[in-house]
């Protein structure tokens, strides 16, 4: 009894100590997470005089600092007028949404018939397409490179598209297979029984892994959102994306930090609302074919 009432006790204090902790702990992270963007974007729509400027005296913690100035958009003004970053901002779109589409299309179609068919080497196959993926970019960006320039898709926007996809579309096709495995398959029997082919059944069950394809859409779209070895090599001249277009306003003579900071919240804000929207789904997504019945 006296060992139960101990361990009862112990218990209650972890409990105790825990809704403390946490708190503490969800506080701290926040503050790690969103100060960054705080600063960076105060620091956009301030003037450079005003972003280095030091705290008064007395003021130790620096709050006066970050409120205290006269809000400007210059740097956005200089971005898109000088620095050419609607024609970026347009390349990040196309190339991150045209990735996507292609992988999730092909991706699935190819996880749907590895997860609905039986054939010899199959998990060889499976762990093929994803070592393909685990490879790191700087492996192979010289003999794509090479390839790319072959055919004279370096600098454009197909090009980019079909570098964005080869490392997309094994991640989609793991992915997805799983999301497959997950939907019975007495649907598409049914939907056999009743006269579609192996086609349209597969049409009819896409929707019910519908979680599971908007949630690797949104990761595709991230990955080739933040892309900067593909976008700085493989789309270099005319199809360079928001991260190479930022790292060209460190000139060795001269850091732009104003356009620099506004540059970061112009890739960063389209991103935010984005897994903000959707952030059910992905969930939903990232643990659907996870237990197996």
């Amino acid at each position: 009894m006296a060992s139960r009432e101990i361990i009862s006790y112990d218990k209650g204090v972890a409990v105790k100590i825990l809704k403390w902790v946490s708190p503490v702990f969800l506080a701290f992270y926040l503050v790690w997470a969103l100060l960054p963007l705080f600063i960076m974007l105060m620091a956009s729509i301030k003037d450079l005089l005003d972003a280095f400027s030091v705290p008064e005296p007395g003021d130790w913690a620096g709050i006066t600092m970050f409120f205290d100035f006269s809000p400007t958009f210059t740097h956005y003004i200089a971005l898109f007028t000088e620095n050419n970053f609607g024609t970026y901002l347009f390349n990040s779109l196309v190339a991150s949404i045209g990735s996507a589409i292609i992988a999730v299309t092909l991706g699935s179609m190819c996880a749907y018939s590895l997860s609905r068919s039986e054939f010899r080497f199959k998990k060889d196959l499976l762990f093929w397409i994803i070592s393909t993926r685990m490879a790191p970019i700087v492996a192979v960006i010289v003999p794509l490179y090479a390839i790319f320039r072959s055919v004279d898709l370096v600098g454009t926007l197909p090009g980019l598209i079909l570098a964005f996809t080869t490392f997309n579309l094994p991640f989609a096709i793991w992915m997805l297979k799983g999301f497959f495995d997950g939907i019975p398959y007495a649907i598409e029997e049914a939907a056999q029984v009743d006269g579609q082919n192996r086609f349209q059944a597969f049409l009819t069950i896409l929707p019910l892994a519908a979680p599971g394809i908007g949630a690797f859409v949104i990761l595709c779209i991230l990955f080739a959102w933040n892309d900067f070895l593909f976008s700085t090599i493989i789309g270099s001249g005319g199809a360079k994306t928001l991260p190479a277009a930022t790292k060209e306003l460190v000139q060795p003579q001269n850091i732009d930090w104003g356009k620099i900071m506004a540059a970061g919240v112009i890739t960063t804000a389209p991103m935010i609302p984005l897994g903000l929207l959707v952030r059910r789904y992905l969930v939903a997504g990232l643990t659907m074919g996870a237990v197996k019945e």
